[in-house]
């Protein structure tokens, strides 16, 4: 029997790096610095030269970056964010978390991420308590943050971009999570970017903004024992900042190498009618942190079986749209992002995906047309 083919494969990448990561632990272990040391110091420069901001601040996970930056840029009780409901629940529970209301708008079909038609219907419909807007990169397609921008700037608007999955995305020439007034990062390990374990990262150009986050990932303290505010304990630990150091040179040479897979998926599926391929709209770089499919005409569920059975991973991202559950649960239509949740799948992806993996999962989805 074939082996089973997983969503990502992790192993190929930690035998690349393991002398790397040997050395980097083996490093971190014998300097007894775990927390806050220098290897966090040294990933936040490091991070911040890569996606041209002046400062990013390494936090716990990609949530807490979401609750940090929103705390920082002093949303609480009484305000609105606008955001999308087709994406995973953290974004729209970070600003719960704050005492803030999550406000959805649609997606655009082809590329996931907040359609700003709907954005700026909402805008005219009611913006006296929006105190900003949270645009997420979906699936590793930067979202269009130049017509989302020409919107809300002359409100006052803050972007703070929701970057989880599009580590060294770009659009228009500028990395996403560059392109707002403040970003934050999941390193999950199945991010493009990942740890081995958690981790986040807040990043801005505003110090204002970057002193507020490094004061509230440390119990509100920028000096040892000296809260200033009610804080968090949200520091990246001492061997993922390692880990990440390992990883960042190559990201780029493996986000390609996802490039490289997408483009053998979307020729091969090309002339399969019931099968819509991603999107990569003009002046966009899409990372493909997932290969999603639109499968059209009722055979998703279909598809997803047909690929289990031949032992082969998929995943159905997201299954119900957030404006769908119980916690977020809003009147407002929201028709492409349910379209979408009945239509989506995902295909195997990742940067040391072997061509004859490529080959068996596209047997199976080109053998069901």
């Amino acid at each position: 029997m074939s082996a089973k083919v997983p969503m990502l494969d992790l192993g190929p990448e930690i035998e690349e790096l393991w002398p790397e990561l040997q050395a980097a632990f083996e490093s971190v272990l014998r300097s007894t610095r775990f927390i806050l040391g220098p290897n966090v110091q040294a990933f936040e420069r490091e991070a911040a030269q890569y996606l041209g901001v002046r400062r990013s601040v390494a936090l716990n996970s990609g949530t807490d970056a979401l609750v940090l930056g929103l705390r920082a840029l002093g949303i609480g009780p009484g305000d609105q964010v606008i955001t999308t409901a087709f994406t995973f629940v953290a974004t729209a529970e970070a600003i719960c978390r704050v005492g803030a209301e999550p406000v959805f708008v649609d997606i655009e079909p082809r590329s996931f991420n907040m359609d700003p038609a709907r954005l700026e219907a909402r805008l005219a419909k009611d913006r006296k308590r929006v105190r900003a807007v949270i645009p997420i990169h979906l699936f590793g397609h930067p979202a269009d943050i130049d017509a989302i921008r020409t919107l809300c700037d002359p409100l006052g608007i803050p972007l703070f971009e929701d970057t989880a999955q599009a580590f060294g995305a770009t659009w228009r020439g500028g990395r996403a999570g560059a392109l707002g007034r403040a970003s934050a990062f999941s390193f999950f390990p199945s991010k493009n970017l990942g740890a081995y374990g958690d981790g986040g990262l807040f990043a801005t150009n505003d110090d204002e903004l970057a002193e507020a986050a490094l004061a509230m990932r440390n119990h509100g303290a920028r000096d040892k024992y000296l809260a200033e505010s009610i804080g968090y304990n949200s520091r990246l630990d001492e061997l993922q900042a390692a880990v990440l150091r390992i990883k960042l040179p190559r990201v780029d040479a493996w986000n390609e190498a996802r490039r490289a897979v997408a483009r053998c998926y979307s020729d091969a599926l090309a002339g399969v009618d019931w099968i819509d391929t991603p999107d990569e709209a003009e002046g966009a770089m899409h990372v493909y942190h997932q290969y999603t499919l639109r499968v059209r005409d009722g055979r998703r569920d279909q598809l997803e079986r047909q690929l289990a059975d031949s032992g082969i991973a998929s995943a159905v991202y997201y299954r119900v749209p957030l404006h769908r559950l119980e916690p977020f649960a809003c009147d407002d239509p929201l028709p492409e992002s349910d379209r979408a949740a009945e239509e989506v799948l995902s295909l195997p992806i990742g940067p040391y995906q072997p061509e004859a993996v490529t080959a068996r999962v596209l047997d199976v989805v080109v053998g069901g047309a």
